[in-house]
């Protein structure tokens, strides 16, 4: 029996448009109603993960940055895992040496050094606000991960996934979608967090429903007792799921609940 649904946000129950449709929105709220605790899994930061949770009329604790970190709506943090100080400054360096346009986030705030389209077209989409500065003149601790984006070459973006695995084998860096290269903490992973969260309830894997749609969604699908994938999920991700539901234009998250939850 069904007790939890861990989901993802982007891909899966949020649109292209970045939209809830209404279908969704009424399933999420079904699965409240039946006393089902739905949980949002993301990347995003928390801050633009919460605006998300409300419009669905959640209560429950979010799981941002990868699962570095989840936090109560209240503010209460249950969970955080950051980046070392040390990698991350070899990271920024990286970043700097080869012209690659970084998102640094430290305590839930959004540092970038160019204002520049990427960044622009990445908060555009989903309403966040950032700072701009030099990251010579800030105090990197507390990172919470770092971004690298590339919106014209996922190539190079696999590129530089494989280079960085290579010289930092023991950070988690996973490709989140084409254009992201997401650098974390070992222990800031999907897969962390829902196991903190399940322990935190007192869930039973085989109770925990997990569904995604990218690669870094894959230690989220090996939380889950149910591993579903989108219909619009990497190749990756489909290997490792029990069932491939519909796709998110076509409410796959809905039929995947359906069949499993009511």
């Amino acid at each position: 029996m069904i007790k939890m649904v861990a989901t993802d946000i982007d891909g899966t129950i949020l649109g292209w448009n970045f939209e809830f449709s209404p279908a969704v929105v009424k399933c999420i709220k079904d699965l409240s109603e039946k006393g089902i605790k739905v949980v949002l899994v993301t990347g995003r930061m928390h801050i633009a993960a919460l605006k998300l949770a409300k419009k669905l009329g959640l209560s429950t604790p979010i799981v941002s940055y990868q699962g570095g970190l989840i936090k109560e709506q209240d503010g209460k943090t249950l969970y955080e895992k950051t980046l070392n100080p040390e990698r991350a400054k070899e990271v920024i360096k990286w970043a700097k040496d080869n012209d690659v346009h970084i998102n640094l986030y430290m305590d839930d705030v959004l540092y970038v050094e160019n204002d520049n389209i990427a960044i622009k077209r990445y908060t555009g989409e989903r309403f966040i606000p950032y700072k701009v500065c030099n990251f010579d003149d800030l105090e990197i601790k507390n990172v919470n991960k770092i971004l690298a984006i590339d919106f014209d070459d996922a190539e190079k973006v696999t590129g530089w996934v494989n280079y960085l695995k290579k010289q930092m084998p023991e950070l988690y860096i996973v490709k989140s979608t084409p254009y992201f290269c997401e650098i974390s903490n070992p222990e800031a992973k999907k897969s962390c967090a829902v196991e903190f969260l399940s322990k935190y309830y007192g869930i039973e894997k085989n109770d925990i429903l997990s569904i995604g749609d990218q690669d870094n969604d894959i230690e989220l699908l090996k939380a889950g007792g149910i591993k579903v994938c989108m219909g619009n999920g990497t190749e990756n991700l489909k290997a490792c799921a029990d069932f491939v539901t519909d796709t998110i234009e076509n409410d796959g998250f809905v039929k995947a609940i359906e069949k499993y939850c009511f």
